[in-house]
């Protein structure tokens, strides 16, 4: 097994009341993850509580998109999101996510963060293309998407 850790950060001017409930609510990644549109017919079950610990967010899709499940294990409110993350397909894997807000300038820093371990064919392919060139591009996208609609989102559309 090989260990790896994918970390990105990027700064937000909004409010982190505002940057923590497009996290903490998974109904709002649809917003910004850098993930939708890879199957305009994504398959999406939510379940639990609509943000928070327990709420959870499964997908089933396309080659490109694949399937899992996403629950939110613990949350600091306003600073931290954990996320446990389970990949069925392509390949079977379980990764933790972390989302940590921090005060910054005239708003926040979000840093997000991957942890996980391959094995196998992965760990092979891992040793190609590290999991940070694999998915470093995808958490940029998503931060980027995360920072427009933060700061484009009015105190009442939040």
């Amino acid at each position: 097994m090989t260990a790896f850790t994918v970390t990105r950060s990027t700064e937000i001017a909004a409010p982190a009341t505002t940057v923590y409930g497009l996290i903490a609510d998974l109904h709002e990644w649809r917003l910004w993850s850098p993930w939708e549109g890879l199957d305009p017919h994504l398959h999406r079950e939510y379940g639990g509580p609509s943000s928070g610990p327990g709420a959870t967010y499964a997908w089933k899709g396309n080659r490109k998109a694949g399937a899992g499940r996403m629950t939110i294990s613990a949350v600091e409110p306003d600073a931290s999101v954990d996320v446990d993350l389970e990949f069925l397909k392509p390949f079977p894997a379980h990764n933790h996510v972390r989302f940590d807000i921090a005060p910054a300038g005239a708003g926040v820093r979000v840093t997000w963060t991957m942890t996980g371990e391959t094995s196998g064919l992965a760990s092979l392919f891992g040793k190609i293309v590290p999991m940070d060139r694999l998915v470093g591009k995808d958490f940029e996208k998503g931060l980027a998407a995360l920072k427009q609609r933060s700061e484009n989102t009015g105190a009442g559309d939040a």
